[in-house]
Formats: C-alpha cells, sequence, structure tokens
C-alpha cells in the first residue's frame, strides 16, 4: 500500500496584495551607488582572469545563492551577463522565485518568523506562476531558466527590466535554475507539478555540464551558495572531463572564485581534516582545492555582495 500523502487541496493560499514585504524595487541597487570598495587585490586579479577568458573564447561561468538578489544586486548581474562577461548563469530555485515575484509585483520577500508562526509562510496565489515555466519548458523542450525567462519577458511582466532571467533569455545566454525538491516555497503550492519540476531542472543540469566544456582556461565563480553551487559543479565538471579524457583532451587549466562571508585562512590551498568544521563547507574543498589541483588556480573573495558583485563589475567596466 502506498504511504498516505498531504492533501495540498486543503491549503488557504492567500494573494501576494495580503503580504508584507521585506524587499522592493526601492531596494534593487543602481550601477551608480555608493558603495565602497572592497580592499582586496584579489578581486581585481580575478577580473583580469575573466577578461583573459572572454579575450579566448574561454567560459565564465556563474553559479549563485539568492541573497544576490536578496541584497538588490540585479541590475549588476544583468550588465555582466549583457556586456557578455558571463557565458552562463545560475541559481538556485529561491533565486528563480526572487527574480519571478521582483519581475511580477516589484516586492519579493517574506518574514519566515511571522508567516511560520502562522502557517501561511510560502503559500501565495500569483507566486504559484513561477510553476507554470517548468509546464513551458516540458511542452517546449527547453530549460527550466529559459522558461521562466521567457515567461517573464514575452509575458510582459511589469518589472521585466530588473529580471535577470529575462535579461538572459534576451541577451541570448544560458541561465539555469537548480531545484532541489521540497526546498522552495512553490513546492508547498497545489499547482506544483513534481515530474515537471524535475525534468525541466534536470534539462538545466545538462545546460550547465555542457557550459563547462568550455571551461579550460576559463572562470568558474560561486557567489555565496554553500551547497547547489559546489555540488552542482562538481558532477558537471566530473562528466565534462570523463568525455574530454576520452578524447585525449583536459579540463585543468582554469580559474575558480569564491565569494562568501566565512573566514577562511590565508592558506586554503588544503583541504581541512574531517575533524575541522571547515572540512564541511564544500566550496573549500570543493572549489578551492579538489577540482583545480591539476593545474588551476582559486581565489577566495572574503565581503558582503553588495561589495564583491558591484566591485567585481566595475574592475571589468
Amino acid at each position: 500500500m502506498p504511504y498516505p500523502q498531504f492533501d495540498r487541496s486543503q491549503l488557504h493560499v492567500l494573494s501576494l496584495a495580503e503580504r508584507e514585504h521585506d524587499m522592493t524595487l526601492d531596494d534593487v541597487l543602481p550601477l551608480d551607488a555608493d558603495l565602497p570598495v572592497l580592499g582586496n587585490p584579489d578581486l581585481a586579479t580575478v577580473a583580469e582572469r575573466i577578461r583573459r577568458a572572454r579575450e579566448n573564447g574561454r567560459a565564465v561561468v556563474m553559479l549563485m545563492g539568492a541573497h544576490v538578489i536578496k541584497q538588490g544586486l540585479s541590475r549588476f548581474v544583468l550588465k555582466l551577463l549583457e556586456e557578455g562577461w558571463i557565458t552562463h548563469l545560475g541559481g538556485n530555485g529561491a533565486c528563480a522565485i526572487h527574480d519571478y515575484e521582483l519581475a511580477l509585483i516589484g516586492a519579493t520577500t517574506e518574514s519566515v518568523a511571522r508567516y511560520i508562526r502562522e502557517g501561511q509562510f510560502g503559500l501565495w496565489q500569483e507566486t504559484g506562476g513561477y510553476n507554470e515555466a517548468a509546464q513551458l519548458a516540458a511542452a517546449q523542450g527547453i530549460g527550466f531558466g529559459e522558461a521562466l525567462g521567457k515567461m517573464i519577458e514575452e509575458g510582459g511582466l511589469p518589472h521585466r527590466d530588473t529580471s535577470i532571467f529575462a535579461g538572459a533569455y534576451r541577451a541570448g545566454v544560458p541561465a539555469t535554475v537548480h531545484v532541489g525538491i521540497g526546498l522552495d516555497i512553490t513546492h508547498e503550492l497545489p499547482g506544483c507539478n513534481g515530474g515537471a519540476l524535475g525534468a525541466a531542472s534536470y534539462s538545466d543540469f545538462l545546460v550547465f555540464a555542457q557550459a563547462l566544456t568550455n571551461l579550460e582556461g576559463g572562470v568558474f565563480l560561486n557567489f555565496g551558495s554553500a551547497v547547489m553551487g559546489p555540488e552542482v559543479y562538481l558532477k558537471a565538471l566530473s562528466m565534462v572531463r570523463n568525455v574530454a579524457r576520452q578524447r585525449g583532451e583536459e579540463i585543468a587549466h582554469f580559474t575558480t572564485a569564491v565569494f562568501d562571508l566565512l573566514d577562511l585562512p590565508t592558506d586554503f590551498s588544503h583541504t581541512p581534516t574531517k575533524a575541522e568544521p571547515g572540512y564541511y563547507y564544500r566550496p573549500w574543498k570543493t572549489i578551492l582545492v579538489r577540482t583545480i589541483a591539476d593545474g588551476g588556480e582559486s581565489f577566495y573573495i572574503k565581503g558582503d555582495h553588495k561589495l564583491t558583485v558591484s566591485g567585481l563589475y566595475r574592475a571589468l567596466s
């Protein structure tokens, strides 16, 4: 007998008009925002590696967590895409949801502390429109991120000019969504189709893997993603190295950079022991050590996203 499942038809789903938002379009920073300069010389070095990679037609791949958007940095990411510095952009499901809500109503982010007490966290009608991107992806044979960008852009969402996924769609740059089932508020809603969601996100994983086939001589950037970024990158890199090795080729000489707030030692070139908490911080052992051990180089740039994302863009401008 199958185990009993929760009946989503019982849920009381409210309109976004009834939600208090912690972020609005007023919090999306302009490109000329008065922000301090991050005093880390490695930022200029990473920018130089990006510039060299693009001059040589190599990939510059960026994965990010949702706080890049929640910190108001969408316009900076859009410019990196539009100006050709980033050749592939990926994010987790939360990135896509915040991007969609901003494009739809010009606001996003709810108080988890408040709404979880009420049993209302994540249960908002209009946000469910995001789930339609998975259906569009399945119908058109495209990935989740492309379908979302197309839906936002061609659907004429009122604030699509701030949408990273719509901007990537306009620029013809792959933007992928890497979903973990049960991790996002949209999975609570009655209209969520797990099969379509999984298929659309898996298509994006393969699109991402294809981007890494051009990583030799390129750059991989990870902004604030402690799990999705390093894990998706690790599996995709193994796939493309497997095929490259069969061809007598290698994907080993590239640059990686992690941008985060954790304190790492000055020398992060060795993986910590399992007895140390740092061992369980995946970006360190995966992105900064293991995957560049055969000829690459890595950088760790500690700082608030407002300083690192804006600083990287300005270093390339």
